[in-house]
C-alpha cells in the first residue's frame, strides 16, 4: 500500500488545514488510518486515528476538540481537518495505515506510511 499525504503549508494561528491522505488500494478498510507529526529531535507523535468504517476515532489530548480525522474507503483517502491551529501543531505529518482492526497510538504498529507534508502555523 503506498500513502501519498497533501494539504500542508502555512497558516496563521486560529486558521485551518485540511490533510488528505491517498491509499494505492480499494481495501482501504482493512485498516487501521492514522495521523502523526514529528518535528526535528522529537520522536513522531501520536495525532489521531479511526477505525476501519470510521464509526471509532481517538485523538491526542493536544488536539482534542480542533482536529478530525475522518476516512473515505470508497474513494481510498483519510483526512484530518485541523481547525483552531496553534504555534505549536507546527511539524511534518505522517499518514499511516496498519492492518489491524483497533487503533494503535505506537508508530511502531503501523505497516505502512505517507511521505510527510509540512505544516507551518505562524503566531
Amino acid at each position: 500500500v503506498q500513502l501519498q499525504a497533501s494539504g500542508g503549508g502555512l497558516v496563521q494561528a486560529g486558521g485551518s488545514l485540511r490533510l488528505s491522505c491517498a491509499a494505492s488500494t480499494d481495501t482501504l478498510s482493512w485498516y487501521i488510518m492514522g495521523w502523526f507529526r514529528q518535528t526535528p529531535g522529537k520522536e513522531r507523535e501520536f495525532v489521531a486515528g479511526i477505525s476501519n468504517a470510521g464509526i471509532t476515532t481517538e485523538y491526542a489530548a493536544s488536539v482534542k476538540g480542533r482536529f478530525t480525522i475522518s476516512r473515505d474507503n470508497v474513494g481510498s483517502t483519510a483526512y484530518l481537518q485541523m481547525n483552531s491551529l496553534k504555534p505549536e501543531d507546527t511539524a511534518v505529518y505522517y499518514c499511516a495505515a496498519e492492518r489491524s482492526q483497533i487503533i494503535s497510538g505506537n508508530h511502531e504498529s503501523y505497516d505502512y506510511w505517507g511521505q510527510g507534508t509540512q505544516v507551518t502555523v505562524s503566531s
